[in-house]
């Protein structure tokens, strides 16, 4: 993998939002958006991991069956009940939709 430099615009940018957010101009959502444009995959966060009752919470939270959570997640209702039993753990993609729906809420994945 390499890795470039960044250009002075892009180090004047992010020295700028960074001002802004501790001034209160910016918000949080904004900021990360912004720094993890101009710096790379570096600053993108990671997905938390999600334990099985984690899981369970975020399906009843947002009111929804195995099988109507496994179809947001374009997954198997067995993998969804795996999840929930501990016996896998998420990862890739589905982690990051858990995630995203235990933060925003299954409204985000409409």
């Amino acid at each position: 993998m390499t890795t470039t430099k960044r250009s002075r615009l892009s180090n004047e940018l992010v020295e700028m939002a960074d001002a802004q957010r501790r001034l209160g101009i910016m918000d949080q959502a904004t900021h990360e958006k912004i720094t993890a444009r101009h710096l790379g995959t570096a600053a993108l966060p990671t997905a938390e991991p999600i334990t099985a009752q984690q899981v369970r919470e975020v399906r009843e939270n947002a009111r929804l069956s195995q099988a109507a959570l496994a179809r947001y997640l374009n997954m198997t209702a067995g993998y969804v009940s795996q999840l929930e039993r501990g016996a896998t753990q998420a990862k890739g993609p589905a982690l990051a939709l858990l995630n995203i729906i235990r933060r925003k809420g299954i409204a985000a994945l409409s």
